[in-house]
């Protein structure tokens, strides 16, 4: 009987536990909270980069991934692709996997409307391709040999953003944003054969494998994971996906932390109680 009622008193607690853990994500996730957030060195040296390029100059975004890791990849590119069309940047993209081409179509149109910018004119999918050694270095000579034509079969030509676009020469960086080790061929293939600027956008496992890319400057900066992408919102002054998942993040910590300490004052008065 005396077992019954603790099991019962235990369960009762654990869907307390549950119930308050729900609570504590799904608030900042509804409303606007704003916990401080530091920025990083990484994520200042990549911000810094992009917001000098001149106007018009070109960036491109590489969409490296796939489907399983949207949760980080989607709030990194917004923040990135945000940041672009505001400095009036020209933003070409690709996909070197190909779950990452609808993914990255959908992000260019979407943000570049918030924009008022023109597909063709501001900016331009080329769409996928595999042979991920090949496309990067076939795009240090002919960009237009690798991608003849756009996502949608038209003519890369045709589009006025093409204009005076050759090969990495004419363009001023190359975002990745991936959740593999992508960026490592960029940096092999087009960093160090083409001296094209490379800005790794990861997911947060990955990032230990760019550190040593970022000491030796061959990255101009690193944004990691949720956190990278809620600090470069903050930077851009528009808070996102990203800011909103960190304060989950933060308030579900918050509140373990509570929970350990009040279990251990609990325990502590338990155990006195019962040798007085």
């Amino acid at each position: 009987m005396i077992a019954d009622q603790r099991n019962s008193a235990s369960l009762q607690t654990r869907h307390f536990i549950f119930i308050l853990v729900a609570v504590s994500v799904a608030l900042p996730l509804i409303f606007k909270i704003g916990l401080p957030l530091k920025v990083t060195a990484e994520v200042q040296g990549a911000y810094d980069f992009i917001d000098e390029l001149p106007e018009g100059s070109a960036v491109i975004f590489s969409f490296d991934h796939d489907t399983g890791t949207l949760p980080e990849m989607i709030p990194l590119a917004e923040a990135l692709l945000r940041h672009c069309f505001k400095k009036n940047l020209k933003v070409l993209g690709l996909a070197l996997l190909a779950e990452g081409a609808a993914v990255g179509d959908d992000n260019f149109r979407r943000i570049g409307n918030e924009y008022n910018k023109i597909y063709g004119v501001d900016y331009l999918f080329w769409g996928y391709r595999p042979q991920v050694t090949v496309a990067i270095l076939g795009m240090g000579e002919n960009i237009e040999r690798v991608f003849p034509a756009d996502y949608t079969g038209k003519d890369l030509r045709s589009f006025p953003v093409m204009q005076n676009i050759r090969n990495y020469h004419d363009i001023a960086a190359v975002i990745t944003v991936a959740d593999g080790d992508m960026p490592v061929s960029w940096v092999h293939y087009g960093q160090a054969r083409y001296g094209v600027k490379v800005i790794p956008a990861v997911t947060a496992v990955m990032a230990t494998t760019i550190y040593p890319f970022l000491q030796s400057g061959q990255v101009a900066g690193l944004i990691a994971g949720l956190r990278g992408a809620a600090e470069y919102e903050k930077l851009i002054g528009i808070p996102g996906k990203a800011s909103r998942g960190m304060d989950a993040q933060s308030s579900a910590h918050i509140l373990i932390i509570g929970l350990i300490i009040a279990g251990n004052i609990i325990l502590i008065r338990e155990r006195r109680r019962k040798r007085s």
